[in-house]
C-alpha cells in the first residue's frame, strides 16, 4: 500500500514537472509576442504624427504652393533652374547652389554663387580648373571641404560619366562625392523633376511642429518618420517648387525663434499651433472665471494615443512659454574645443616697393584643407611664453633657411575666430625682415604682396589677422601724427605739463606693446 502510494506520488510529481516544463516555453513565446507587438506599435508612427487623410494632403499642397508663388524670394539659382533649358547645365547649377547653401545663409551665398557660375558656367569648366583656383574662389565661405568635393565631382563627371551629370536621385547620391540624402533629393526634385521629398534643417522644424514630433530630431526613428512624411506630402506635379516652398517656410515664417504663426499658410494643419491656441483660450477662460459657470465648448487637444511607447513623442513635458518652439527637440550641443594658436606675420621689402608677406599652405586634408595662412604653432597649455616663441622662431627659420632671434618678434594682439567645433584664438606677432632676398626653402610656402594676399585662397581667420594689423598700424600712425602736431604748435615759452613717473612708465610700456616697425607700408601710401 505504502509502496503503491509512494509510486503514485512519484508519477504525479514527474507529470507535474513535465507539465511545468512544457508550459514554460508557451509562456515565453506569449511574452515575446507581446514584446514584438509593443515594438511594432512603437516603431510605427500613429496617425497623430502622420498625414493619413488624402484630402488634408491635397489642401496643404495647394495652400503652401499658392503662398510660395506669391512670397518666394528671387534667388539666382532659382531663376537659373527655371530658365535654363539645358538639363546638364541646370543639374550642375542646382548642385552648386545646394552645396554652397549647406550650413550657410542665403544672403552670404548669393554673391559667391554669381561669381562662381560666371567663371565656371558648366561642369566641364569647373573640371578644368585647379584646386587652388577653387579654394581661392571659395575663400571666406567656410566649410572649405565643400569646394573641394564640388571640384572632385566635376572631374569625375567629365572623366567617368562622359560629361553627363547624373539623371536620378539614386545616381546623384552614389556618383557625386559629398552628396548626401538631402542634396540628392533637392537636386533631383528641383533640376530633374524627380518626385521625392527633401528634408533639411528648415523642413525638419516645419514637419516637427506640424505633427508635434518632440523626440530627438537627430535620432533614426524621427529621421525616417520625417522622410516618410516629406515623401507623402511632396506635390507630384511640382516637386521642386514644393520642396523649396517647405524650405522657404522654415527660413522665413516657421523660424527657430519668434515664428510668425499668424502668417503661416498651413497653420490649420499644425498640431503645435492648435495646442497653443486651445491652451490660450482655456487660460483666458480661467482668468475670466468662466470655467464652472457653463461647460466648455472648446475642442479637446489631441495627443498621441501611444504616448507612453511612441518613439516620436517628446520625453519632456510641454512648456507653455515655448509654445510651438517646444518642437523640434535637439540634443544639447557639445561645447566647442578651445584652442590658442601662436601666429606670426612675417614681412619683407618687395622688389617693386610693396611689402610681401610669408604664407604657408595647410595640409590637403582636415580643417581648412589646402588654404594659405600665416605661419603658426598650436600652443600647449604647459609651455612657457619664451618656449612657445622659440618654437615658432625655429619653425619660421626653417621655412626661410635662415636664423632668426626671438627678439625680432613683436606682439600685435589677439584674434578670436569661431569654427563649428573649435573656439580658436590667434595670438598674433609680427617680424619685419630687412633682407629682400629672404627666400622660402619649402614647397608649401610663398611670398605674397598685399594685393595678392587679398585675392589668395585664405581663410576668414587670416583676413581677421590682417584687419587687426591694419588697426594697430593705424593707431601707431595716428599717435605719430599727434606727436608731430604738438611739436609744431609748441613754443619755447610753453610750459610742459608735468607727468608722474607712473604715467611715464605706463605710456612707454603701452607704446612698446603697439610698436610695429613700419607694418603694412601700403596702407600709408594709400592714405
Amino acid at each position: 500500500m505504502n509502496s503503491r502510494l509512494r509510486s503514485a506520488m512519484l508519477k504525479g510529481k514527474r507529470a507535474g514537472l513535465e507539465m511545468v516544463d512544457t508550459a514554460k516555453p508557451k509562456r515565453k513565446r506569449s511574452h515575446t509576442a507581446v514584446k514584438d507587438e509593443e515594438t511594432t506599435n512603437a516603431s510605427s508612427p500613429s496617425t497623430y504624427h502622420t498625414f493619413h487623410d488624402p484630402a488634408d494632403v491635397v489642401l496643404l499642397r495647394s495652400q503652401l504652393l499658392n503662398w510660395y508663388d506669391k512670397e518666394k524670394r528671387e534667388l539666382p539659382w532659382r531663376t537659373l533652374a527655371v530658365t535654363e533649358s539645358d538639363l546638364n547645365i541646370r543639374t550642375y547649377a542646382v548642385w552648386v547652389s545646394e552645396i554652397m547653401l549647406q550650413q550657410t545663409q542665403v544672403a552670404t551665398v548669393i554673391n559667391y554663387y554669381i561669381k562662381w557660375m560666371k567663371r565656371w558656367p558648366t561642369v566641364q569648366d569647373l573640371a578644368a580648373a585647379t584646386l587652388e583656383e577653387v579654394n581661392q574662389m571659395w575663400a571666406g565661405l567656410g566649410y572649405y571641404s565643400r569646394g573641394k568635393r564640388l571640384h572632385e565631382g566635376a572631374q569625375k563627371v567629365v572623366s567617368e560619366l562622359k560629361g553627363q551629370m547624373p539623371r536620378t536621385v539614386d545616381s546623384l547620391l552614389k556618383q557625386l562625392p559629398g552628396v548626401g540624402r538631402y542634396t540628392a533629393a533637392a537636386v533631383g526634385s528641383i533640376a530633374l523633376g524627380q518626385v521625392t521629398g527633401a528634408v533639411d534643417g528648415n523642413v525638419i522644424r516645419v514637419l516637427c511642429r506640424l505633427r508635434a514630433i518632440g523626440a530627438d530630431s537627430t535620432g533614426p526613428a524621427v529621421t525616417e518618420a520625417l522622410w516618410s512624411i516629406a515623401n507623402t506630402l511632396v506635390d507630384p506635379e511640382r516637386p521642386g517648387d514644393f520642396n523649396q516652398a517647405m524650405m522657404e517656410l522654415g527660413a522665413r515664417v516657421c523660424t527657430p525663434k519668434g515664428p510668425l504663426c499668424s502668417q503661416c499658410p498651413v497653420h490649420s494643419h499644425c498640431h503645435s499651433f492648435r495646442k497653443v491656441h486651445v491652451k490660450q483660450e482655456k487660460n483666458s477662460r480661467k482668468l475670466l472665471g468662466k470655467v464652472d459657470k457653463k461647460p466648455s465648448t472648446l475642442p479637446d487637444i489631441e495627443d498621441c494615443i501611444n504616448s507612453g511607447t511612441c518613439l516620436l513623442c517628446p520625453s519632456e513635458p510641454w512648456d507653455d512659454e515655448l509654445g510651438v518652439q517646444n518642437f523640434p527637440r535637439k540634443p544639447a550641443k557639445k561645447p566647442p574645443r578651445v584652442e590658442r594658436t601662436l601666429t606670426c606675420v612675417v614681412i619683407r621689402p618687395g622688389e617693386e616697393g610693396e611689402d610681401e608677406y610669408l604664407l604657408t599652405q595647410r595640409p590637403n586634408k582636415g580643417l581648412l584643407a589646402g588654404l594659405w595662412e600665416f605661419p603658426n604653432l598650436l600652443l600647449e597649455e604647459k609651455s612657457s611664453e619664451m618656449k612657445r616663441k622659440k618654437a615658432l622662431c625655429a619653425q619660421i627659420s626653417g621655412t626661410l633657411g635662415t636664423h632668426l632671434t626671438e627678439s625680432l618678434f613683436q606682439y600685435v594682439g589677439e584674434v578670436v575666430h569661431i569654427f563649428s567645433h573649435i573656439h580658436q584664438t590667434y595670438v598674433v606677432h609680427s617680424v619685419c625682415l630687412k633682407d629682400t632676398d629672404a627666400q622660402t626653402q619649402t614647397e608649401n610656402a610663398q611670398w605674397l604682396t598685399r594685393s595678392a594676399l587679398q585675392e589668395a585662397a585664405v581663410s576668414t581667420g587670416v583676413k581677421k589677422i590682417v584687419k587687426l594689423c591694419d588697426s594697430v598700424d593705424s593707431q601707431k600712425e595716428q599717435t605719430s601724427k599727434d606727436g608731430k602736431r604738438q611739436k609744431q604748435t609748441g613754443t619755447k615759452n610753453d610750459k610742459k605739463p608735468q607727468t608722474s613717473k607712473k604715467q611715464k612708465s605706463a605710456t612707454s610700456s603701452g607704446s612698446r606693446q603697439l610698436s610695429l616697425s613700419s607694418f603694412f607700408n601700403t596702407i600709408k601710401q594709400e592714405s
